[in-house]
């Protein structure tokens, strides 16, 4: 999905700025004809530019670039920087907090297969490290609230008339399946989420035997105590940081989500105020209101004359 995204992305840019940049030569082009035009021809240009400027238009273009609206409708030229300017700073904050949360995911991820495994966590199972390891239920059985997902081959395959994957919980009465050398795990997104998250899959670190600690978590209105190792803890450290990128990226893509949504809603009231202002101009006739004389009136007054001119 990943390989489908990136080429995506890019031609969705590479549109972007091409359609922007054509939006903005022909509003130049069209700035220095109006300049260049007899006064007739300035007045005429102006008439049928206001005939062509429609809401609608402004609001697909800045709701496909942001800023082409604001440009459209010669708004202040810092608006149009503003919006456009945030289109790119909320592309390249995206790309670049999802590389760094791809690269924090293949290190910890690489972290994992060279100190966690399945060996590990079935010796420690059945050869407890201590009577106080053997006391605690989410240590003393490999069956518990999750599980990891294991395939089996060769000869025990075919011995067992089992092709595909199995559960880890089938460990719990048959380990000698892990030590026929057939069996190993599938080590997915779900694998190394579990091996961080849970505390029954803590025997399978390197160093449980001989570091592993208990912790208290706060988790509310009781505590919850966690199983941890050195090496657990680093990695649950490496995956969170991971965690934040990603969360990191998903708050550029909402930041840019809305600069679409705010760019469109602000070309369509500007250009609505534009209208609006050129309607209340049109609007007001110039108009004359005059004294009438006559002689035989000892005032002088006839009478009142009033005109509008339109």
């Amino acid at each position: 999905m990943e390989t489908e995204v990136k080429p995506m992305l890019k031609y969705y840019l590479i549109f972007k700025i091409l359609l922007f940049q054509n939006i903005f030569i022909n509003a130049q082009d069209s700035t220095a004809e109006n300049r260049s035009a007899q006064p007739e021809q300035l007045s005429l240009l102006r008439k049928n530019t206001q005939k062509t400027i429609y809401p609608g238009k402004p609001l697909i273009m800045s709701l496909v670039v942001p800023g082409a609206g604001q440009l459209y409708n010669q708004s202040p030229i810092w608006k149009t920087a503003f919006f456009f300017g945030t289109e790119m700073v909320s592309l390249l904050a995206w790309r670049s907090f999802k590389n760094n949360a791809d690269e924090y995911r293949k290190n910890y991820q690489s972290f994992a297969d060279e100190n966690w495994s399945l060996e590990n966590w079935v010796f420690n199972r059945f050869n407890p490290v201590s009577q106080e390891w053997g006391g605690i239920s989410s240590l003393g059985s490999l069956n518990g609230t999750h599980d990891l997902r294991l395939v089996v081959s060769g000869n025990l395959a075919n011995d067992l008339n089992i092709f595909g994957h199995i559960s880890s919980d089938s460990l719990e009465k048959h380990p000698e399946w892990f030590y026929s050398g057939d069996v190993t795990e599938v080590r997915d997104r779900h694998f190394y989420e579990n091996i961080g998250k849970y505390d029954q899959f803590v025997g399978g670190w390197t160093d449980a035997r001989d570091n592993w600690y208990q912790e208290e978590k706060n988790v509310g209105d009781s505590t919850e105590i966690v199983i941890k190792t050195p090496l657990k803890q680093m990695y649950i450290d490496d995956r969170y940081d991971a965690n934040q990128m990603l969360d990191y990226a998903k708050y550029s893509i909402t930041i840019l989500m809305f600069n679409h949504v705010i760019s469109g809603i602000e070309s369509v009231w500007y250009s609505q105020k534009k209208a609006s202002e050129k309607l209340k101009i049109t609007s007001n006739f110039p108009s004359r209101i005059n004294l009438v004389f006559n002689s035989q009136n000892p005032m002088g007054i006839g009478g009142l004359e009033m005109a509008w001119y339109f």
